[in-house]
């Protein structure tokens, strides 16, 4: 019996990676019957046989998992965003911060295209990446084409598992491609009509940059927030988590009781207008969610 990790997941196979080869696999029925699905990243137990093929036999237990992209056991996220083509948008942004805090995985903001961006609008991209670096986000502003800026995500991607997310468009594979010229993952142009890249990776895989394991994911424009409690959505925000017990009564919303701390320093330029705004609008979402029976 092996053990290993999962780094491709494609037409019913899982890839398995253990003492630096590479076993094709399968998963048991038994997992089809409970229901459970092995995900890249999961770390296994698999039966070898002939061939560098096997069955995998038992998932260990996961640190995390995202659903959408479907990956588990990620040390951080990589967000990316650009300034522009598709134009930067803080509110997307927050929704993939406030799912990555809810699933307490660190997050690393990288901004593309920056040379894309007029004056005025490059002024107000990095206003708005200022909150982000004052809330203890790391903030990088990297090309493609810019080995010296490439380099600056050396360290942050060096003995981690990393998933780079993002809307489509914003240089996820590209990024990766420059990352590592060997890859030569597909790239889409981005849609004049739609404002968006097309979806060119269509599986979740690990790949090997620098020294870490970093997955390229299918792109995509929203996300749900449907794990996500009421209750718990503060704590997605650092600034309103490091303020909630301050509040005067306990379980405060932050919306309209008297005696908000959340709301005081809002009003005191101590919490970003935007964030907030943002808060306020994703608790709306959650509250009219259907409830699950």
């Amino acid at each position: 019996m092996l053990e290993g990790r999962i780094i491709k997941a494609l037409s019913g196979f899982y890839y398995v990676k253990t003492h630096n080869q590479i076993y094709q696999t399968r998963g048991r029925g038994l997992f089809r019957n409970q229901s459970i699905k092995p995900l890249v990243g999961d770390l296994v137990k698999f039966d070898a046989r002939e061939e560098m093929e096997g069955y995998i036999t038992e998932i260990l237990p996961r640190r995390n998992e995202l659903i959408r992209p479907p990956i588990a056991n990620i040390d951080q996220a990589i967000v990316m965003s650009s300034a522009e083509n598709p134009s930067f948008s803080p509110l997307l942004l927050d929704r993939f911060l406030v799912l990555l805090e809810a699933k307490q995985i660190h997050a690393v903001i990288v901004i593309s295209k920056m040379d894309l961006a007029a004056t005025e609008k490059l002024a107000e991209v990095r206003s708005t990446l200022n909150a982000y670096e004052a809330l203890g986000y790391p903030v990088l502003s990297l090309s493609a084409h810019n080995h010296d800026e490439l380099q600056k995500l050396e360290p942050h991607i060096n003995n981690k598992v990393s998933v780079i997310a993002g809307q489509s468009g914003v240089g996820k594979s590209t990024l990766i491609n420059a990352l590592d010229e060997t890859l030569e993952l597909e790239t889409g142009a981005i849609s004049k009509s739609l404002g968006r890249g097309r979806h060119t990776t269509r599986h979740v895989e690990l790949l090997e940059v620098y020294e870490g394991l970093v997955a390229d994911t299918p792109g995509f424009s929203s996300i749900d927030f449907s794990d996500i409690e009421l209750q718990s959505l503060s704590s997605c925000f650092p600034e309103i988590r490091n303020r909630q017990d301050d509040c005067k009564f306990r379980g405060c919303s932050h919306r309209t009781e008297p005696g908000c701390a959340v709301k005081a320093a809002v009003e005191a330029q101590e919490i970003a207008t935007f964030r907030y705004n943002h808060y306020l609008r994703f608790y709306e979402e959650i509250q009219s969610r259907k409830p699950r029976y």
